[in-house]
């Protein structure tokens, strides 16, 4: 498995006039936080994308359980259960300030040669951060 941990302040204009983050904005969330487990095994997105891989959400599940604020530092949690094969799938908790699970989600992405748009299982630099990185 593999495990990070990211922490986003809440924006105002991240808020409904309840000051509760929009619903929508949760997907963002999640996105910064794949971005930096990405980062946290040594490749940028930037660099999986220039070495001709694309990586498009095909699923989306979220479960709302309490709101988050404005102006709360939010903590989320993301997980690799799985070694990749033609898709990796992601799964988020974001915690309050006061540590309270707020939200349940999940992602997969699956892997797309930039070049051909074909489906392919995940690149050998890519697998090999992650068996390099992964803990029982």
């Amino acid at each position: 498995m593999i495990h990070t941990t990211h922490s986003i302040r809440v924006r105002y204009g991240e808020t409904d006039p309840m000051k509760y983050v929009y619903y929508g904005n949760y997907a963002e969330y999640f996105e910064v936080a794949r971005v930096e487990l990405f980062r946290t095994l040594g490749i940028s997105y930037d660099e999986i994308e220039k070495r001709g891989i694309f990586l498009p959400v095909s699923e989306y599940k979220i479960k709302y359980l309490k709101p988050g604020l404005y102006d709360q530092l939010l903590e989320i949690q993301t997980y690799v259960k799985k070694i990749p094969g033609v898709k990796i799938e992601f799964d988020y908790e974001i915690y309050n300030e006061d540590k309270v699970k707020i939200t349940e989600a999940s992602t997969t992405l699956f892997f797309l040669d930039a070049e051909t748009n074909k489906i392919v299982r995940c690149p050998d630099f890519l697998l090999d951060l992650i068996n390099k990185n992964w803990k029982e």
